[in-house]
């Protein structure tokens, strides 16, 4: 009989715990820095761990920061009971933003409800219904915008900077853990009593659309859950090109 030797959430050493508050003041630093330099930043969350953790920053120095995510239709159970566990958890009320219906009936009527399993182009025209368009509509307006992507994440985002800029939106853009490790991530959310998305208790080290997204063997990539019948070179939506 053989049995799913799955990813598990990382044992925080001492060396590490002790190294996050370092870079906590750093985040720290950095997301005061950027509410003082725009008047209206916001912030994409995905309800990753490592977008709860920048929440719980914005929140507990109750900075000026608009923090909205995505309702997609085909998210996770888990994933969608975090909403309403995040805004219990810190008083604030998250900015949910939900694909245009019509779109969604579309693209079902022609293509199929799965239809992104078929080619990368259905399924970056899901993404693009479902995430990119919601997203454009939340940064309407907005001068700056964050993200919850780190280096370590996937080759796609190894050469990820702090500041960028958004030319498909004309605005500055700015990944605050971009520097980050995954076990820095885990010590932040050991440290200040993250609540995160159950799914990561489930062998989920990177989680997205339920139909999209499958649980990792330990010693995967941990992100070779995202469209797993894709070249890693493509496991992207869209949202950070």
């Amino acid at each position: 009989m053989s049995f799913f030797q799955g990813w598990v959430i990382p044992q925080v050493d001492d060396a590490t715990r002790q190294n996050v508050l370092s870079k906590t003041a750093v985040l720290e630093q950095r997301l005061q820095d950027i509410a003082q330099r725009f008047d209206e930043a916001r912030f994409a969350s995905s309800l990753a761990v490592e977008d709860m953790v920048i929440t719980d920053v914005i929140a507990r120095l109750q900075l000026p920061i608009q923090i909205f995510t995505l309702q997609t239709g085909r998210l996770n159970v888990e994933t969608s009971a975090l909403i309403p566990q995040t805004e219990q958890r810190y008083g604030i009320a998250l900015k949910v933003m939900e694909p245009v219906a019509e779109a969604v009936s579309e693209y079902e009527h022609t293509h199929g409800r799965d239809a992104f399993y078929e080619s990368v182009d259905l399924r970056r025209e899901c993404c693009r219904i479902r995430k990119i368009e919601p997203l454009n509509r939340a940064i309407v307006g907005a001068d700056a915008w964050l993200t919850g992507q780190r280096r370590e994440q996937s080759a796609t985002r190894e050469e990820l900077p702090l500041e960028q800029h958004d030319a498909n939106h004309n605005i500055a853009k700015f990944n605050p853990i971009f520097d980050w490790t995954e076990l820095d991530v885990w010590a932040y959310v050991a440290a200040y009593d993250v609540p995160v998305n159950d799914l990561y208790h489930q062998h989920y080290p990177s989680i997205g659309c339920e139909p999209c997204t499958k649980p990792v063997r330990l010693g995967e990539d941990i992100r070779a859950g995202r469209w797993w019948w894709e070249n890693k070179d493509t496991k992207e939506c869209g949202l950070h090109k």
